[in-house]
C-alpha cells in the first residue's frame, strides 16, 4: 500500500502542487514567525546584558525605576529619597568601585527643518554623571566630549547619523514647553534599548539634566563592584544605607527583569502573527480535503478494483493518508525553508519602517523545525483523513460501474441540520456580555455557515442566472457546473469567505469608530485648538501664559489635572478656568450648569454622580492625593465620553494639591476661528517648539483614525495570506475540475463549442464560486460588525454602524477579479484539448 501510495503522488503531482503551496504559504507563515521573534528576541537580550555591565547593584524607588517617566502632573508632595546624600554614601561603600546616580526623561529634539527627531514616544534626555576617571560607562564617545555646562549637550551617533549633526552645531530642543537652544559637544555609541528601536537620547551634564528633566532626585543609583566583591555582598552592603520606599537589585536581576519583559513583547507579536497564521492554515484545510476529495472520486475505479483484490476498508484509508503524509512532509519542508526567507523579510520591513531593530545572527530553534514539520504534515492528514474514509465506504461492485459517485441527499441533510444547530448556539453565544463568549459566538456562527454553504450555494447560483443570462449558452453551462457539486462549490467558497468575513467586520468596526470619534471631538470641543507636548507629558504654564498674550486669542484654559478620592472611588479631578471653561467646551448637562462653577464647586459626570447619588447643590467631600480633604459643592452634572469625564472644579482647588504646576494641555479659542493663519500664531508664538503639538478638532479626529486606519492596513495585510490560499483554492477545484469533465467538454467542442467559449464557461464559474465565497463574507462580516458594535456602543456613547459600502463594492470586485485570475490556468487547459482524445477519456 506504501508503494501504491508513493505512485499515486508521483502520477497526480501536477495537481497537489496547489495542496502543496497551501500548506507551504501556512508552515513559512508560522516558521517565519517563530524564527523572527527568537532572532528579535536574542538580539535584543544581547544589547540589554551589554547595557548592564556597569552596574552590580540598582537602587531603585518602590515599584521601579521612573526612567523614561516624568512627574505625575497629580502627583503628591513626597521627600526625595534618592538623593545625592545617599550617592556618596553608596560610593564610599566597602567593596564599591563606583556609583553614578541616573536621571531620564521626555526631551524633544528639533531637525535642522524643526520637526522633532526620534518620533512622539521615543526621544529622551539623560544625564551624564563622571566617574572617578571622568568617564560616564553608560556612554561610548567617538567624537567631542561629554557636556560640561548648561549650553552643551551631545547626542546619540544614530541620531546624528540620521539628522546630519556634528559636533559644533545649535540645536534646538524642548522638555516641558519653552524652546532652548545647545551646543554639540560631542557623539556617543549606547545600549539603550529606546535607542535601538529608533528613538533618540540627549545627554546634558548632571545638574542640567536634573533641571530641565524637573527631577528632584536620582531615577536610579546604579553600584558597581570592586573587583573580588559579590554583588550578592555588595547588596547587603547597600541594603543597610538605604532611605524607606526604595529597594535594591542586582544586575542579574536586572538583566533577568529585562530579558522577561523582552521575552513577553516578543510573545504577545508573536501570538499575533500565529493567529493570522492558524487562519490561513485553517483556509488550507479546505483545499487539502477538497483535492483529496476530488482525487478520490477520480480514482474510484482504481480503489474498487483494490478493494475487490482483497484490500481492507483501512487499508484504503491507510494509503490516502500516507498519499498525504508524503505532500505534508514535502509541503513543510519547503515551508520551513520559505519561513526562513519570511523572518529576513520581516525584519527588513520593520527596519525600513524605522524601527531599528538590532543586529544579530539568525536564531533557528530546534523546536521551530519540529513545530513546522509537525504542523505540516497533521494538517494535511487531518484534512486528508474525512476523504479516505469516504473512499473506504465505497462498495467494490457499486464503484466498478460507476467512475464518479454522487453525494446522497442524507449526507447534505445532515450536514444542514448540524450547520443550523451550530449557527443557532453561536447567536445564542453572541448576545452574552462575556466579550469572549461573544468571540466563541462569532467562531462558531462562522463554522456553522461553513457547515451551510453546500445549502445556501444553490439559492445563489440560482439567484446569478440573470446575470449570467447575456452570456448565453456558457452563462448556463458555469452555472449547472458551479451546482454539480454543492460540496465542492461550497469548501471552494468557504476558503475565500473566511477572508473577507475577517476583514469586512474589522472593516466595519473601524470604519463606525471613526466616525464616532469625529461625533465626539465636534460634540465635546468648542476650543478651535487643543496645545500639549508631543507625548502628552505634562505642560509648563508658561504656554498658557505665552497664549494668553497674544491678541487673537478669544479665550483659553490649561486641564490641569489631580486625582483623589470622591466619596471614596478614586477619580480623575481637572482644574480649569471657570470664566473661560464655557466657551472652550460643550458639556451635555442632565442637571445644573457651568454657570454655577465658582469657588469651592465642581462638575461631575453622570457615572459618579449616580454612583454616589449626588444633585447639584448637594457638597460632596474630595481627598487628594496629598491626604487634603477639599469640601466641593456640586454645580452640575454632564454625560460624560471618551474625550471628557471626571470631575472639573476651578484651578484654585486643584493647584494646591500639586507638588508641580503643570498643564495636560491648554484649550484655545480664536478670534477668527481656525485657519492656518491662526495656527501659525500659535506656533510662532510657542517658538516654534518641536516639543508641542497644535491640533484642530479634525486633527485630533485624523490622528486617532490615522492609528486605527494603520492597524486595519496591517491587519489587511497578515490576512492577505489566507485570500492568496483562497486564490490557490479556486484554481485547484477548477483544474482538477476541468480534467474530471474531460469527456465532457470534448463532446461539446465537437458540437461546435469554439475554444473562446470554453475558456468564457470555465472563467464565469470561477466567477460564480468567488462572488458566493465573497457574498457569504461579506454578508457573515457585517453581522459580526453589528454584533462587535452593540458591544462598543454601550462603552462608546457616539459609537453608530456604518456600512462601507465604497469598500464592500471593492471587495466583490477584488472577488470577481480573483476569479477571473483563478480560472487563466484552468481555462487554457481546457480550451487545449483536444476534442477526439477527450471523447475517447472516461
Amino acid at each position: 500500500m506504501f508503494r501504491t501510495a508513493l505512485r499515486n503522488v508521483l502520477a497526480h503531482k501536477a495537481r497537489l502542487l496547489m495542496t502543496v503551496l497551501a500548506v507551504m504559504l501556512g508552515v513559512a507563515f508560522v516558521s517565519g514567525t517563530l524564527v523572527f521573534t527568537d532572532t528579535f528576541g536574542n538580539a535584543y537580550k544581547n544589547k540589554s546584558a551589554k547595557s548592564f555591565d556597569h552596574v552590580s547593584v540598582a537602587v531603585q524607588p518602590e515599584g521601579g525605576s521612573s526612567f523614561y517617566s516624568s512627574p505625575d502632573e497629580g502627583e503628591a508632595k513626597k521627600p526625595p529619597r534618592l538623593t545625592d546624600a545617599l550617592l556618596k554614601k553608596a560610593q564610599n561603600l566597602p567593596g564599591a568601585e563606583s556609583a553614578i546616580g541616573g536621571v531620564m526623561g521626555f526631551t524633544a529634539l528639533a531637525d535642522k527643518d524643526g520637526k522633532l527627531v526620534g518620533g512622539e514616544w521615543g526621544t529622551n534626555g539623560a544625564n551624564y554623571y563622571p566617574g572617578k576617571d571622568g568617564k560616564d560607562p553608560r556612554y561610548d564617545f567617538t567624537e567631542g566630549a561629554a557636556p560640561k555646562s548648561a549650553g552643551d549637550l551631545a547626542l546619540d551617533s544614530r541620531t546624528a547619523e540620521r539628522t546630519g549633526y556634528q559636533v559644533g552645531d545649535t540645536v534646538r530642543y524642548s522638555t516641558d514647553g519653552p524652546v532652548k537652544q545647545a551646543k554639540i559637544s560631542g557623539v556617543f555609541d549606547t545600549e539603550d534599548g529606546s535607542v535601538l528601536a529608533g528613538g533618540s537620547l540627549v545627554v546634558f551634564d548632571n545638574d542640567t539634566a536634573l533641571k530641565v528633566l524637573g527631577k528632584t532626585e536620582y531615577d536610579e543609583i546604579d553600584v558597581k563592584a570592586a573587583a573580588g566583591t559579590s554583588e550578592t555582598a555588595l547588596k547587603s552592603s547597600v541594603e543597610k544605607i538605604l532611605p524607606k520606599e526604595t529597594d535594591a537589585l542586582t544586575g542579574d536581576q536586572l538583566s533577568d527583569d529585562q530579558e522577561a519583559m523582552i521575552e513577553e513583547q516578543t510573545k504577545s507579536m508573536s501570538q499575533v502573527l500565529l493567529i493570522f497564521a492558524g487562519i490561513a492554515l485553517f483556509v488550507g484545510i479546505f483545499i487539502i480535503a477538497n483535492t483529496f476529495t476530488m482525487l478520490v472520486a477520480q480514482r474510484t475505479k482504481e480503489l474498487a478494483l483494490m478493494r475487490a483484490v482483497g484490500a481492507s476498508r483501512r487499508q484504503v484509508t491507510r494509503s490516502v493518508l500516507i498519499e498525504a503524509f508524503l505532500v505534508g512532509l514535502v509541503a513543510a519542508v519547503t515551508g520551513f525553508a520559505l519561513g526562513i526567507g519570511v523572518a529576513m523579510g520581516l525584519e527588513s520591513l520593520m527596519n525600513s519602517a524605522g524601527a531599528s531593530l538590532p543586529d544579530g545572527p539568525l536564531v533557528i530553534a530546534p523546536t521551530t523545525i519540529v513545530v513546522a514539520l509537525i504542523i505540516g504534515v497533521v494538517v494535511t492528514m487531518l484534512a486528508a483523513w474525512l476523504p479516505g474514509r469516504r473512499a473506504a465506504k465505497i462498495p467494490p461492485v457499486a464503484a466498478m460501474n460507476s467512475v464518479h459517485a454522487s453525494p446522497t441527499m442524507r449526507g447534505l441533510v445532515v450536514r444542514n441540520t448540524i450547520g443550523s444547530i451550530i449557527v443557532a448556539l453561536g447567536a445564542v453565544m453572541l448576545f452574552m456580555d462575556d466579550n469572549y463568549v461573544m468571540a466563541g459566538g462569532a467562531a462558531t456562527i462562522m463554522v456553522g455557515v461553513i457547515v451551510l454553504t453546500p445549502l445556501l450555494s444553490r439559492p445563489f447560483i440560482a439567484a446569478s442566472a440573470p446575470l449570467l443570462k447575456p452570456f448565453g449558452v456558457t452563462g448556463k453551462l458555469s452555472r449547472l457546473n458551479a451546482v454539480r457539486n454543492p460540496r465542492r462549490t461550497a469548501s471552494t467558497a468557504a476558503a475565500l469567505m473566511i477572508g473577507l468575513t475577517l476583514i469586512t467586520a474589522m472593516t466595519v468596526v473601524a470604519t463606525s469608530m471613526s466616525s464616532a470619534i469625529n461625533k465626539m471631538a465636534a460634540g465635546s470641543l468648542k476650543a478651535d485648538y487643543t496645545v500639549s507636548m508631543a507625548n502628552y507629558q505634562p505642560l509648563t504654564p508658561e504656554v498658557r501664559e505665552k497664549l494668553d498674550k497674544l491678541p487673537e486669542v478669544e479665550a483659553s484654559s490649561p486641564l490641569r489635572t489631580a486625582y483623589g478620592e470622591v466619596d471614596g472611588s478614586y477619580s480623575k479631578i481637572s482644574g480649569v478656568d471657570e470664566k473661560a471653561f464655557g466657551k472652550l467646551a460643550s458639556l451635555d448637562f442632565t442637571s445644573g450648569s457651568l454657570a454655577a462653577l465658582k469657588g469651592d464647586s465642581t462638575l461631575i459626570d453622570k457615572e459618579t454622580a449616580d454612583r454616589e447619588n449626588l444633585k447639584p447643590g448637594d457638597t460632596v467631600p474630595v481627598k487628594f492625593d496629598d491626604d487634603k480633604t477639599a469640601q466641593l459643592k456640586v454645580a452640575g452634572v454632564y454625560e460624560p465620553n471618551e474625550m471628557i469625564d471626571g470631575l472639573f472644579t476651578p484651578l484654585a482647588v486643584v493647584d494646591p494639591h500639586l507638588s508641580k504646576i503643570t498643564d495636560q494641555q491648554v484649550l484655545v479659542k480664536m478670534e477668527g476661528g481656525t485657519s492656518d493663519k491662526a495656527e501659525d500664531t500659535i506656533v510662532k508664538a510657542l517658538g516654534d517648539n518641536p516639543a508641542i503639538k497644535i491640533q484642530d478638532k479634525d486633527a485630533i479626529s485624523n490622528e486617532i483614525a490615522g492609528a486605527i486606519n494603520l492597524m486595519l492596513n496591517m491587519l489587511y495585510g497578515l490576512l492577505a495570506m489566507a485570500i492568496l490560499i483562497a486564490v490557490l483554492g479556486v484554481i485547484n477545484t477548477l483544474a482538477m475540475s476541468v480534467f474530471e469533465r474531460k469527456h465532457e467538454i470534448g463532446m461539446m467542442r465537437a458540437i461546435g463549442l469554439d475554444r473562446a467559449k470554453v475558456k468564457q464557461m470555465v472563467r464565469l464559474e470561477a466567477v460564480i464560486i468567488s462572488l458566493f465565497g465573497a457574498v457569504l463574507g461579506i454578508g457573515l462580516g457585517l453581522f459580526m460588525g453589528w454584533a462587535a458594535g452593540n458591544s462598543i456602543s454601550g462603552t462608546v456613547k457616539t459609537y453608530a454602524m456604518e456600512v462601507p459600502v465604497g469598500r464592500i463594492a471593492i471587495f466583490l470586485c477584488i472577488a470577481a477579479l480573483v476569479g477571473v485570475l483563478a480560472a487563466m490556468w484552468p481555462a487554457r487547459s481546457a480550451a487545449k484539448l483536444n476534442p477526439l482524445m477527450a471523447i475517447k477519456s472516461e
